[in-house]
């Protein structure tokens, strides 16, 4: 009779708590079945549409071996329309700036480079395409712009091509003490079996600078 009545005061606790707390311990059960399912639908999306843009991206290379220059813009815009925040998108964009410079449309390669540096999330790639929209505004004689945009910071790696775009800026506008100078600050960032170092020398020395050895 004794446990009975123990049992009983047992029960009597239990549903007194669950009177007081039942609903809130409903809704968080709820809560995390929810949080956990739109985890694994957001993880499912997420490798679902790396799956598509890589396939994209698959066409879109094919299109620039092919040297389709019109196939490739079409190609990158839908990468940026249907999949812009993965790194597909950025690298599309790059490769179709590159194939735009080539075919002769600065228009179509400013506005993809330009797309990397608004939306990109990768720093490098932005880097990049900063370095090479400076380029693109080099042959179009908007030296301000192109020095502007190099003014930023960048990641260190891209220290010595940051100044070696800086002097061909400076070159063209005929300042060429300031030129020699970045020639060199671009020397001393970039490695001795870096390819572009010796270009970088040739440079140097066709404006009347001397090579000299890092600091």
């Amino acid at each position: 009779m004794a446990y009975d009545l123990e049992e009983q005061e047992q029960l009597a606790t239990l549903k007194a708590w669950w009177n007081q707390y039942g609903n809130l311990v409903t809704w968080l059960i709820t809560l995390c079945l929810a949080a956990y399912a739109a985890w694994t639908g957001w993880q499912w999306y997420q490798r679902s549409q790396a799956l598509q843009a890589s396939q994209l991206y698959e066409e879109m290379q094919k299109a620039v071996e092919a040297k389709d220059n019109a196939r490739v813009q079409r190609g990158a815009a839908d990468m940026q329309q249907k999949f812009a925040r993965t790194a597909y998108a950025q690298m599309s964009a790059l490769f179709a700036a590159k194939s735009a410079f080539d075919a002769g449309d600065l228009k179509a390669a400013k506005t993809q480079l330009q797309w990397v540096i608004d939306n990109g999330s990768n720093e490098e790639y932005k880097a990049i395409a900063k370095i090479r929209l400076a380029g693109v505004l080099l042959d179009e004689k908007a030296y301000d712009d192109g020095l502007k945009l190099l003014a930023g910071e960048f990641p260190a790696q891209f220290a010595g091509a940051v100044a070696d775009r800086k002097g061909d800026i400076l070159v063209a506008q005929n300042k060429l003490a300031d030129a020699r100078a970045a020639y060199q600050a671009a020397l001393n960032k970039t490695g001795k079996s870096d390819p572009a170092r010796q270009l970088i020398e040739i440079k140097l020395e066709s404006i009347g600078g001397e090579v000299k050895p890092a600091a």
